[in-house]
């Protein structure tokens, strides 16, 4: 389909075992973004194979890569009086092409620092199921740069971070002793418009497909090969309303790819990563990578109602960052009310107690947990211990009879949302 290679899913009854398997879109959700569907069995027709390639032809982008880049290098040489930028197509207009969107809204004299900032030129994609584009706020996104740069990393691979990217970028035409370079990987083809083919790559996170072909797998290659793979990070922030399984497999491929440099002693190492996530993932990519741990700092977002720096309680953001890194290593912003526990030899929110039977910092949502002895865990502290359901859970929570299995699967011990056949891909 047009974001590339189907993933295959598994459609399974309430309390029966194994299900019927389907492919369906790697990227799109909701089927009214992308309806392509087959079983697994299923034999397609040529009419149908015939039908399914025009449909992916004419759901191409007007330009390839290398004409927007050649569109941009003419952009840049008009006049201020004559950039023109199409908010309904989203596109950069020549003045040829005037004529053809004279009846749509568009933005006159477009600077270079407008140019320089495709981050707030472009609206942000929100469909949660599909590409969910919420930027990093600029506290965020300067902390992480910052971060990267104490450690020593001189590059970063950007999956999904345009923010971070577009930041990294200015830098570097700005400042001469500035030595950080990235490379953006992500499926909206609209960044073509502003970044050459060594500094953006259309890629589809959720099947580790890149639409360019071996030519632009070939440009993130030579980019992770530079130096012997030395100081090289990735940073990415997937759609949360992604699937884990899809979205580590693909960061699986990435890491191989890194670790087939020449450099010795790569094999028993794995590629520096960071990945931005809400904490209430962490079970789920802690499954795919055991070796990562999750860190306290809170990121925020600009075009996110909820997300945001400042706010207190549950209204506090919940997205995290999951790391490789040896976790003393972090060194959180103490101003912001981060703190070095010595037990746990890593930087926690101020309000994260340790907890002495747990042996660990246990609060994941910035307040202060609670042990229960009967649950032997910390739990939050709007939460109380059920005797029904013998487990902590709210107050005015309904209970759950202990003989009741999971509505998929029809096991006992999770919820449908977990359920392990969901996430058969």
């Amino acid at each position: 389909c047009p974001p590339g290679p189907a993933l295959l899913f598994v459609k399974t009854s309430q309390g029966k075992g194994e299900g019927r398997r389907f492919y369906a879109c790697s990227a799109c959700r909701d089927r009214k973004d992308c309806n392509f569907f087959q079983w697994e069995d299923e034999k397609v027709s040529e009419t149908r194979l015939a039908a399914r390639e025009e449909y992916n032809r004419n759901h191409q982008p007007s330009f390839t890569h290398r004409q927007n880049v050649e569109r941009y290098n003419n952009f840049v040489q008009l006049p201020l009086s004559k950039r023109r930028f199409c908010q309904e197509c989203q596109q950069l207009l020549l003045p040829a092409e005037w004529e053809k969107h004279s009846d749509h809204q568009f933005l006159c004299d477009i600077s270079t620092a407008q140019l320089k900032s495709p981050t707030q030129l472009l609206y942000p994609l929100e469909n949660k199921k599909t590409n969910a584009q919420y930027l990093f706020a600029d506290r965020s996104c300067q902390f992480l740069l910052d971060l990267i740069i104490d450690l020593g990393f001189r590059r970063v691979l950007c999956v999904g971070t345009p923010r971070l990217h577009e930041m990294i970028q200015s830098k570097a035409s700005q400042e001469e002793d500035f030595r950080v370079r990235s490379l953006l990987l992500d499926i909206d083809f609209r960044y073509s418009q502003f970044y050459t083919e060594d500094e953006f790559c259309h890629y589809n996170m959720f099947n580790h497909y890149f639409f360019g072909g071996e030519a632009a797998c070939e440009t993130c290659r030579k980019f992770l090969y530079q130096d012997n793979g030395e100081r090289v990070i990735m940073v990415t922030d997937p759609p949360f309303g992604g699937l884990v399984e899809a979205l580590a497999s693909s960061f699986k491929k990435l890491m191989a790819m890194w670790k087939e440099t020449e450099k010795e002693g790569h094999n028993n190492q794995e590629m520096p990563m960071f990945w931005i996530f809400p904490y209430f993932f962490e079970s789920r990519i802690l499954e795919f990578f055991p070796s990562f741990s999750m860190m306290d700092y809170q990121v925020d977002y600009d075009n996110h109602a909820l997300y945001k720096h400042g706010k207190t309680g549950r209204r506090q953001s919940p997205v995290r960052i999951f790391t490789n890194l040896t976790p003393s290593m972090i060194v959180l912003p103490v101003e912001e009310g981060y703190r070095f526990c010595t037990i746990c030899q890593r930087y926690v929110s101020s309000g994260n107690q340790h907890c002495e039977i747990c042996d660990s910092c246990t609060s994941k949502d910035g307040r202060r947990w609670k042990h229960c002895v009967l649950c032997k865990k910390c739990v939050k502290p709007s939460w109380f211990h059920c005797n029904n359901c013998n487990c902590c859970a709210l107050q005015n929570h309904t209970c759950e009879k202990a003989d009741t299995g999971c509505f998929v699967c029809g096991k006992a011990g999770h919820k449908r949302s977990t359920c392990p056949s969901l996430f058969h891909t």
